[in-house]
C-alpha cells in the first residue's frame, strides 16, 4: 500500500524505525567546521554538510553541543539527524534568516525563512532525541514593541506580517517529509509550518514555546493548505494555537483556492496554548475530511475545540470528525467563532496612508459578504469528557450561513453552565450528558433542527 494511502487510513508506521534506519553512518558537520560553543554562527558548515550529503542521500550528523546557526535548507534524500545532547541554536539576528517567497498567516509574501526549512523538496527526515531551540525571545520583544506602536494606529492587523519573525521549521510545498522525535523550544514565530505539502508524518515533538517568557504568536504545528498528514504523539506548551487547521486568508486565499484536507491528528498532549484543537481563521481554501482523536487538553488552555473565521474569510468546512478527547480545568469545552477577533481579521488602511507595502492592497482587497461566509457543516464530535469547565458551548454564525449538521453522541461534560448555541440547523445530541450547576441545558436560538438535548 502506498504511503498515502496509509496517512489516509492512520497506519502510517511510528517514528521509531525511521529513526533505527537513520542511526547509521552519517556525514558529521563538524568535518565541515561546525562547532557546537553554542556562540560561532555554523550555517555555511552546517549547510555544506547538507549539500554534500544530498549528492548520496545520507545523513547528517553532529557531535555533542550546541550550534549556533541561521537558516539551513534540507534537500532531496536527506536525513537530519540530532542525537541526544545536539542542540541547533537560532541565531538572533534577522539578516541570518534570507527572505523567500513563501505564505505567512495566510498572505502570500516575501518573507524571512525559517530556522529549518525543507523548501520545494521531496524524502526528507528529521529526527533524532536532539533539540532545536529558536532563542525567540528578540524577537518576542521586536513584535510587542511594534503592537505598541500599531495598535494605537488600529493597525493591529498588520503587526504579525510587518514584523519578520523566523518560523523554526517550515515545510513548503514537499512531499514525503518525516520530523519526528525532536524537543522544539522558543521559536521566533509558528514552530511547525506545513504549507502546501503533501504525504507528511510528524510524531513524538515536545514543543515549549513558554520558557523565557510567552512568544507570541507561537503555534505549535499548522497546516496550511496541505493533505495527506499524519500529526501524532506531539506535546504542547505554546502561546498561540497548539495544533491548526489553515487555508488562506481572505481575497488571496480565495485566490489561492487549496485546501486541507485528509488529515489525521491523534494522541497528543497540548498543556498550555489558546486551544486544544483549532480551525481556523485562515479558512478561505477551505477543510475536509479531517479525523482529531485521542487528545488530552490542560489548564490554562481556554478553550477545547475551537473553530474561528471572519465574514471576510469564506471557505467550506466539512466532514470533521472528533473524538476521545479528555478536557480538564478547560474553561469553555466547545466554541465556534465566525466573527473572531475584528481587531486582527479585517484589515484597513489607515485614511490618508500612501506608502503602504504592496500586500497591505492585497490584504485589504474587499471581498463580497457572499463569498465571505464560512460554511461549517458535516460535523462529528464523540467521546468528549470535561471536568472542571465553565461553559459547555459559545456558539454563534450568520443568519444566511447556519451551521449544519453537526452530530455530537456520547459527550459527559461537567460544566458551571451549559453556555448558548446560535445559528445552528439540523444539530443532533445522542447519548449527552451535560451537568451544569442550575441544571439548564444549552440556551438554543434563532436555529431549526436542533433535537435530543
Amino acid at each position: 500500500m502506498q504511503r498515502r494511502a496509509l496517512l489516509q487510513l492512520g497506519l502510517v508506521a511510528a517514528s521509531a524505525p525511521t529513526l533505527a534506519l537513520a542511526a547509521g553512518k552519517a556525514i558529521l558537520a563538524n568535518a565541515h567546521g561546525a562547532v557546537g560553543d553554542g556562540k560561532t554562527l555554523n550555517t555555511k558548515a552546517i549547510q555544506a554538510a547538507i549539500d554534500e550529503a544530498a549528492k548520496t542521500g545520507a545523513t547528517i550528523a553532529f557531535k555533542p553541543g550546541v550550534y549556533r546557526t541561521g537558516s539551513i535548507f534540507l534537500k532531496s534524500g536527506v536525513t537530519l539527524r540530532l542525537d541526544k545532547g545536539v542542540t541547533l541554536l537560532g541565531s538572533t539576528n534577522l539578516a541570518d534568516y534570507p527572505e523567500l517567497p513563501t505564505r505567512v498567516a495566510g498572505v502570500e509574501l516575501t518573507w524571512p525563512a525559517a530556522l529549518i526549512n525543507v523548501y520545494r523538496q521531496k524524502n526528507v527526515r528529521i529526527v533524532g532525541d536532539g533539540t532545536v531551540d529558536g532563542d525567540g525571545k528578540v524577537f518576542w520583544d521586536s513584535y510587542w514593541a511594534l503592537r505598541r506602536k500599531y495598535d494605537p494606529k488600529g493597525l493591529r492587523w498588520a503587526a504579525d506580517y510587518d514584523c519578520k519573525r523566523p518560523r523554526l521549521i517550515q515545510i513548503f510545498d514537499s512531499q514525503e517529509i518525516e520530523l519526528a522525535g525532536l524537543r522544539l523550544r522558543r521559536a521566533g514565530f509558528w514552530t511547525v509550518h506545513v504549507c502546501y505539502s503533501h504525504d507528511i508524518h510528524i510524531a513524538d515533538l515536545e514543543i515549549r514555546n513558554n520558557e523565557g517568557g510567552r512568544g507570541p504568536s507561537t503555534d505549535g504545528v499548522d497546516i496550511d493548505s496541505s493533505h495527506d498528514v499524519l500529526v501524532e504523539r506531539v506535546d504542547v506548551a505554546c502561546n498561540d494555537d497548539a495544533l491548526c487547521i489553515k487555508a488562506g486568508r481572505d481575497a488571496d486565499g480565495l485566490r489561492v483556492a487549496r485546501p486541507t484536507r485528509d488529515i489525521i491528528i491523534r494522541d497528543c498532549v497540548i498543556r498550555d496554548a489558546s486551544a486544544g484543537i483549532t480551525f481556523g481563521s485562515e479558512t478561505s481554501g477551505g477543510f475536509h475530511d479531517i479525523k482529531v482523536s485521542g487528545l488530552k487538553v490542560h489548564h490554562p488552555t481556554p478553550v477545547g475545540i475551537l473553530f474561528k473565521s471572519a465574514h471576510t474569510r469564506g471557505g467550506a468546512i466539512s466532514n470533521i470528525d472528533i473524538s476521545d478527547m479528555q478536557l480538564q480545568d478547560v474553561p469553555t469545552v466547545f466554541r465556534v467563532n465566525l466573527n473572531w477577533n475584528p481587531s486582527y481579521s479585517y484589515a484597513e488602511i489607515p485614511a490618508g496612508m500612501t506608502d503602504a507595502p504592496p500586500y497591505w492592497r492585497v490584504m485589504t482587497q474587499p471581498v463580497p459578504r457572499a463569498l465571505g461566509l464560512c460554511r461549517l457543516s458535516d460535523v462529528r464530535v464523540s467521546k468528549i469528557r470535561s471536568v472542571g469547565a465553565k461553559t459547555a458551548f459559545e456558539v454563534a454564525a450568520f443568519a444566511e450561513a447556519p451551521l449544519e449538521r453537526f452530530a455530537f453522541e456520547d459527550l459527559d461534560l461537567d460544566v458551571q453552565a451549559a453556555g448558548k448555541i446560535a445559528d445552528a440547523k439540523d444539530w443532533r445530541f445522542t447519548r449527552c450528558r451535560i451537568d451544569t450547576l442550575d441544571g439548564k441545558k444549552p440556551e438554543v436560538v434563532e436555529s431549526s433542527g436542533v433535537v435530543g438535548l
